[in-house]
């Protein structure tokens, strides 16, 4: 199995997803051909026999067979479809034409009793019709039309009364809001849902821990698109109810918590305790981007680590969430990947500078995956865009790490880092070098 099917979460995520946002999920695997084109249609249009979305799966059937016609049960699909349609356009007629209308719409109150009130003794509007609104908004998101039912729920959830349906309401105006890509609304229903769901007395503790679940993932499409994303994702997964939800069962988001943790410098105090708990999930899940931060922090296995950035670049290429170009500092677009090689290559470097005073050029562009001129210009740009207290020794290409001024608190501290560091190294060689040359 080739590594990017190996380490492909479509099916893990979709299994908390609706179905609706599997489709942009399949559009990404098909764009890159990860599979056969022939087994993404065939999933496209089983996703679609339980939407309303006749017309697509109508197109997609005629891709698929190469073929003109549909089947006879997708056109008599269809027509069941459009008849229930009007049927529920005619139910909450009354209402939208209510809601439709500027002036009588500055009747509402904030008072949701008050309003119901009104609406039923002023124009008839009852719960049958406010119901209606409800199931209309629904078929019409099931229809693909997210930008009504996103108007329709919103409106809804303005007079419902009932918790447990105003919440649906909620997941699906979320869920229209992803799919038309309005991530600035979709982060601020995102934080709405989040307020419910830990502020709300769920039947059972399951139950809400199923909701966070779907909300982390949900949250995938918005974090890696808004602009403040990989802050978000950070602030969301690290919170202890969230990072539990993960390790309980949802091992494989750390992959996504990695990387942002990976690409952004503001936050690196959080890898102390990212490590932590992959170190406790290793048994559970494991991918390229996991046994990076394994090998760099934990085994201080350079040339395991090194092994892994290739796979990482790989994995993140055709990760759905991952592998697309993302607005850096400057609003410029750059693949993500190219930020998460620079800072993993940041980390070796920094990792292996406390344990080793002089380093041969050379040796660490192996250790970087580039070649030596490459990694040259690398170190020299590096030493002077960073306070980094380091100097290239030309003569014997090396750099040579200059020592920081501590006080004698910082200095015990420092020593004892680096001295773990060195019995780690130390510790790890003595074994492969009196292992059995068969068990090798």
């Amino acid at each position: 199995m080739a590594l990017h099917q190996q380490y492909d979460l479509t099916s893990r995520i979709a299994a908390h997803l609706d179905r609706h946002l599997v489709f942009p999920l399949l559009e990404f695997l098909q764009e890159r051909q990860q599979y056969p084109d022939d087994e993404i249609l065939k999933a496209k249009i089983e996703l679609l026999s339980e939407t309303n979305m006749v017309d697509y799966a109508g197109d997609i059937h005629k891709s698929l067979y190469h073929t003109e016609e549909v089947p006879k049960e997708m056109l008599d699909r269809r027509a069941e479809v459009v008849m229930r349609l009007k049927s529920l356009e005619d139910s909450a007629a009354p209402l939208i034409s209510f809601l439709q209308n500027a002036s009588l719409v500055q009747e509402l109150r904030p008072d949701k009793q008050y309003n119901l009130m009104m609406l039923n003794e002023r124009y008839q509007i009852g719960p049958d019709q406010i119901e209606a609104l409800y199931q209309y908004a629904k078929f019409q998101f099931e229809c693909g039309n997210y930008s009504g039912a996103a108007d329709y729920l919103y409106q809804y959830r303005a007079l419902c009364t009932n918790s447990d349906r105003s919440l649906s309401a909620l997941w699906g105006k979320l869920a229209a809001e992803i799919l038309m890509q309005n991530w600035d609304t979709a982060l601020e229903e995102l934080n709405r849902l989040k307020e419910i769901i830990d502020s709300k007395n769920f039947s059972s503790p399951l139950s809400q821990l199923q909701n966070r679940i779907w909300l982390m993932h949900w949250s995938l499409f918005i974090f890696f698109n808004h602009e403040n994303g990989r802050n978000g994702i950070i602030d969301l997964f690290f919170q202890d109810r969230y990072l539990n939800a993960i390790q309980t069962n949802a091992q494989h988001l750390l992959r996504y918590v990695g990387t942002a943790v990976i690409v952004n410098k503001r936050r690196r105090n959080m890898l102390k305790e990212l490590v932590k708990v992959i170190q406790q999930e290793q048994h559970s899940y494991k991918d390229p981007i996991t046994e990076f931060l394994e090998c760099l922090y934990v085994n201080y296995d350079f040339e395991g680590a090194q092994q892994k950035l290739r796979e990482c670049e790989i994995v993140i290429l055709n990760d759905p969430f991952l592998g697309k170009r993302v607005e850096d500092a400057t609003f410029s677009t750059v693949p993500l990947r190219d930020e998460f090689l620079e800072n993993a290559r940041l980390f070796i470097f920094e990792t292996y500078g406390r344990i080793h005073q002089r380093i041969y050029i050379g040796m660490l562009a192996e250790k970087l995956n580039m070649d030596e001129d490459e990694a040259k210009r690398w170190i020299m740009n590096l030493v002077r865009n960073s306070k980094l207290d380091a100097r290239i020794d030309s003569a014997s290409s090396s750099l040579i790490m200059g020592t920081n001024h501590l006080n004698i608190y910082e200095q015990i501290i420092e020593n004892a880092k680096n001295l773990s560091m060195r019995t780690s190294v130390l510790a790890k060689n003595i074994l492969e070098n009196v292992q059995p040359q068969g068990s090798r």
